[in-house]
């Protein structure tokens, strides 16, 4: 049992079961999915929007599409809302017996039996210290930790609802489905529609949503907001904000929360690691320069293919924290320049670090046989009348 962080400690649904699998075992699945992937086409059965556990697709790419849908509604001075939706342990209550009706619905029958033997009449047991509990039967679920896991889930959510007027995006079990109209009223009803759908389709295969979790916002540059939709006659909580899959989308789309909350992040981590990267410490330069590329770079760098578009006054948040780091780790002197201690030490400005990110990305993107990720490449020509930049024009944007 694994510990999710920020989570009570004391109450059994803040950790997570994880299975801990023989050698043998582990190289039993990764035979088994080796076979699966050989001889089943497995691109058929998973949809393109579906980007979890799959290969050559990332958190980064996912959330490109809803900021491409976004940033598109904005120019077109529509309504774009959204639901963000948390569904309860999604992978702990994977319902066996509609698993298996899925499985046997796209595997051959060896492949079936070997999968059913796989799944059912499991068992574990709880270790604490020398005391060992009984063993319980797991009646739902797929192992998480195990090489079989996602696959087996990605299958079993295979068969998701879709609408011609809203686009769902997922990865693994984080959901988010998107409309978009000039009027807020048409744009809730094309959610609200697709969003009974996927209530019909959760209660059929006994997924649980947690409505208190899930979050519906409004990205526009208007001041109205589209009405509340509701799952279960249950309103979904509204909120100008929202994090999904670590970045933080704002109703304008400025990225400034998410800048923010790095700048935040960062001095945290700096505070922590003070002692190491101080002007007092005896640690040579080389290595607090490592421990800056490798512990505090990465915490802005993510995802900065897409917020990198934001305001230079944003990003310049971020500039002004990395200058100063570079001052502190080397003790430079006030009459040293900023530009001096970048050349010196060849780190590049944060603008020149997000140009190049911006070209590998889009460089990746390129023969993609996903068509969702092609389309990331080459978003459609929507007419631009708001001076901002979007993420398609960061590698050849200039400083």
């Amino acid at each position: 049992m694994v510990p999710k962080p920020g989570k009570p400690i004391n109450e059994v649904s803040s950790h997570r079961p994880i299975s801990l699998l023989p050698t043998p075992s582990k190289l039993f699945e990764k035979l088994l999915l080796s076979r699966i992937s050989i001889n089943i086409h497995l691109p058929a059965i998973i949809p393109d929007f579906q980007f979890g556990f799959r290969k050559h697709h990332s958190t980064v790419q996912q959330t490109n599409r809803i900021v491409n849908k976004i940033a598109a509604s904005l120019e077109e001075k529509s309504f774009c809302t959204a639901a963000f939706l948390d569904l309860t342990q999604a992978f702990d209550k994977v319902w066996h017996s509609g698993l298996l009706y899925k499985i046997k619905k796209f595997f051959p029958t060896p492949y079936f039996l070997l999968l059913k033997s796989y799944i059912t009449e499991r068992h574990f047991q709880v270790k604490y210290n020398t005391t060992y509990s009984n063993n319980y039967s797991v009646n739902a679920g797929v192992p998480q930790g195990s090489v079989l896991g996602p696959l087996l889930y990605l299958i079993y959510t295979s068969d998701l609802p879709t609408t011609e007027k809203t686009i769902i995006a997922t990865f693994a079990d984080d959901t988010a489905i998107l409309s978009t109209s000039r009027h807020p009223q048409l744009a809730s009803q094309y959610l609200q529609n697709h969003l009974d759908l996927f209530e019909q389709w959760a209660t059929t295969w006994k997924i649980t949503i947690n409505q208190a979790k899930s979050v519906q916002t409004t990205f526009t540059t208007r001041k109205t907001t589209c009405p509340q939709v509701s799952i279960q006659n249950t309103p979904i909580p509204v909120q100008s904000e929202v994090k999904y899959l670590g970045l933080h989308l704002d109703q304008k789309l400025t990225w400034q929360k998410h800048i923010k909350t790095k700048r935040q992040q960062m001095n945290m981590k700096l505070r922590e690691m003070s002692w190491l990267m101080n002007r007092k410490s005896k640690l040579s330069l080389k290595n607090k320069l490592i421990l800056y590329k490798c512990i505090i770079k990465p915490i802005w760098t993510y995802g900065v293919q897409l917020w990198g578009c934001a305001k230079p006054s944003n990003t310049k948040i971020i500039q002004r924290l990395q200058s100063r780091v570079l001052r502190t780790i080397t003790n430079a002197p006030w009459y040293v320049s900023n530009r001096t201690l970048h050349n010196d030490l060849q780190v590049p400005y944060v603008t020149d670090e997000i140009r190049r990110l911006a070209l590998l990305y889009k460089q990746r993107l390129q023969g993609h046989d996903n068509r969702l990720i092609e389309e990331i490449r080459n978003p459609p020509n929507v007419a631009r009348r708001l001076k901002r930049q979007c993420p398609s024009d960061l590698p050849n944007r200039q400083n």
